[in-house]
């Protein structure tokens, strides 16, 4: 027997400290513990580990891993070492060859016993997984339900999960903070008037019906994008003393069947218990689109069923007065008819972009905010002649894109540039002068531009220019001509035939001067063509169509024309012989002023921006006056207050300034 060391000592408490049972391999147990014979019985537990008993006497030798250790015992077998096993059958083969190898007699063979333990710590891990779950959802359920509800419904949550019918509304009342008031927006005097008139009669609702009126059940905000909807529902929340619910359209929608109705229900009740209130369904055409459409979806019969819900809540047999249902849409056409009919929505207050005077009064409100170094009314006067067809949000846009650039030029202050230049951002984009283009090409949009510009300026209806540039902007212009369209409720056929010239000017300028023709005219032609298109189809101005309308729809399903194929003949060719003659007279135009483009051109090549006193230096006076004042002179000049009769009306020097309800219209820029 060797010496044990103190390395095998440490590896013997090592083995010990881990309840004294070694495992082994089968070959270790054959070998050092079959073999010697100090196997006394094996124990199979749960048909998967062989537990190896040893013969009791005053001591074992533990020969396994090559290593001499002495193993104390009392004298009985104990349980020292273990394998584990694949199968019974295969353990029990293995075993006998083993024994017959060594010779042993048959009766003499190691008894082997079999028996079922139970591990309690697998077991556990068995359902370890299930409770993990349970455990995760009762928690989950315990802070939803604990969380506060929104709009100030209480303890329970709307968004628990086993109250998913109620609907996620935010309540406003008189006592709210951070409110709007009608203060604060302008530019639709006309719709706050309208909508001024439901706080009214939630107010004083016993003044309307001592004379038998009812108050409406409702009233639709339509109007596009960035106008104000939205906004002016928030002021009507901040100047009325009765309760206000909010909702999106898109909250009532859920994945599950029946919680859209639910909430519906909810919401309605709420609005009844606390009445007289308003309730104020944002994006309404989330849910209102005309039923039938969309497939046979279930998502889609889910949100038929909330439609059909909401219908007979504002107007069924159950319903109770004392609720006003304001909604908010920009997409009026595809609502159900069944919504817009009178005792569900009975009005529809249009709010739509707005007009000279809306816009001063619109970024009054913003400027007011900003450091300026002129008064607010000197720049919103300017500006909003500026800016024909912007809508509100991009008011708010172009004050605050004039702030982020003065800040960036370390101005103290912010001046007419940094509005014109948030101007020029909003509209054709941000510059790229950084743009590697030719000498060439840059040469080439130069004339283009040039063309835009000269064309305008000889032409009695073109609008007015106001800068003309070969700066790249945006992903594709690599130059525009920017004019200041005036704000007409009509348009004659003459005036759209001096538009179409000025549109080609650029496309004529490039085959006159400079004797080839580029791709940069793509959108001009792109213009020019819904133009003549809508002056030979749709507004009747064509002898060989006649007096036939056929606008263009928006309706995707629509796979057929309203006219047969002979017409859609008749009305190509009248576009093409419309467009030709409007191109040589373009070409002509430009012939005659060939040597004024050239100089403009030339100078826009030195300077890169040209603005209307640049042109007025080469090209003298335009010959033609406008005998009304133009959003131009207005810009230029500003308004000039005059009071008369005890009304101030707002004038400019060369005129005054007629409201005449005008659509406002998209400030025109030809890029090339």
């Amino acid at each position: 027997m060797r010496i044990i060391t103190q390395k095998t000592r440490k590896k013997h408490r090592e083995r010990t400290t881990r309840g004294h049972n070694l495992k082994i391999s089968f070959q270790e147990f054959k070998n050092k513990l079959l073999e010697p014979g100090l196997v006394d019985h094996i124990v199979v537990a749960n048909k998967s580990v062989a537990k190896v008993y040893v013969k009791g006497s005053p001591s074992v030798t533990d020969q396994t891993n090559d290593q001499v250790v002495q193993v104390p015992t009392d004298g009985v077998s104990q349980y020292k070492f273990y394998f584990n096993i694949g199968s019974v059958d295969s353990f029990e083969e293995k075993l006998e060859e083993a024994q017959e190898a060594l010779g042993i007699d048959p009766h003499n063979y190691v008894p082997v016993t079999y028996v079922s333990q139970m591990n309690w710590f697998h077991e556990l891990l068995r359902f370890a997984p299930s409770a993990l779950i349970l455990v995760s959802s009762l928690f989950i359920r315990r802070i939803m339900q604990g969380r506060p509800g929104v709009g100030g419904s209480g303890g329970k949550g709307a968004w628990g999960i086993f109250n998913m019918g109620k609907a996620n509304f935010t309540k406003m009342d008189k006592n709210s903070k951070n409110k709007v008031y009608f203060k604060d927006v302008a530019g639709c005097d006309e719709a706050k008037q309208e909508i001024m008139e439901f706080v009214h009669f939630l107010k004083n609702p016993k003044k309307y019906e001592e004379l038998g009126a009812k108050i409406p059940k409702g009233a639709l905000l339509v109007g596009p994008p960035g106008t104000g909807k939205t906004l002016l529902a928030k002021a009507t929340a901040g100047e009325s003393g009765v309760p206000f619910l909010s909702i999106a359209g898109s909250d009532f929608l859920e994945m599950f069947i029946g919680v859209g109705p639910s909430r519906v229900r909810s919401l309605f009740q709420e609005a009844r218990q606390c009445a007289p209130s308003i309730v104020f369904i944002d994006e309404i055409d989330a849910i209102g689109r005309a039923r039938g459409r969309g497939g046979f979806s279930q998502g889609n019969n889910e949100r038929e069923n909330t439609l059909n819900q909401l219908l007979v809540e504002m107007d069924g047999f159950g319903t109770t007065s004392g609720v006003v249902v304001l909604a908010g849409t920009n997409r009026p056409d595809i609502l159900d008819k069944a919504l817009l009919r009178p005792g569900r929505f009975d009005r529809q207050i249009t709010i739509d972009k707005p007009d000279i005077k809306g816009r001063d009064q619109i970024f009054l409100i913003y400027l007011n905010k900003l450091k300026l170094n002129q008064e607010p009314s000197y720049y919103s006067e300017r500006l909003a002649a500026l800016t024909p067809g912007f809508s509100g949000a991009d008011i708010a846009n172009v004050c605050n894109e004039a702030a982020l650039i003065a800040a960036r030029n370390e101005s103290t202050e912010i001046n007419m540039e940094h509005f014109e230049a948030a101007i020029d951002r909003v509209i054709g984009g941000l510059e790229k002068k950084n743009r590697v283009i030719s000498k060439l090409e840059r040469r080439t949009v130069a004339y283009h531009e040039s063309g835009h510009a000269v064309a305008g300026w000889f032409l009695e209806y073109a609008e007015p220019l106001l800068k003309v540039t070969i700066v790249p902007r945006g992903t594709a212009a690599l130059g525009f001509a920017q004019y200041v369209p005036n704000e007409n409720l009509l348009m004659t056929k003459e005036q759209l035939f001096d538009m179409t010239c000025m549109t080609l000017g650029g496309r004529a300028a490039e085959q006159v001067l400079l004797g080839k023709i580029s791709t940069g005219a793509q959108n001009d032609l792109e213009k020019v063509t819904k133009m003549t298109y809508a002056q030979v189809a749709v507004y009747g101005f064509s002898d060989k169509v006649g007096l036939l309308s056929f606008p263009q729809r928006d309706d995707a399903f629509e796979m057929t024309k309203p006219y047969s194929s002979k017409t859609a003949a008749i009305i190509d060719n009248e576009v093409r012989e419309w467009l030709g003659k409007a191109y040589d007279r373009t070409v002509q135009l430009i012939e005659e002023h060939k040597e004024h483009v050239a100089q403009i051109a030339e100078l826009l090549l030195e300077k890169e921006i040209l603005h209307q006193d640049d042109l007025i230096r080469v090209l003298g006076e335009r010959p033609y006056k406008s005998s009304e004042p133009t959003n131009y002179d207005r810009f230029k000049q500003g308004f000039q207050v005059v009071k008369r009769d005890d009304k101030e009306t707002k004038q400019t020097q060369v005129g005054t300034i007629e409201n005449d309800g005008s659509p406002p219209v998209e400030p025109e820029v030809v890029p090339a």
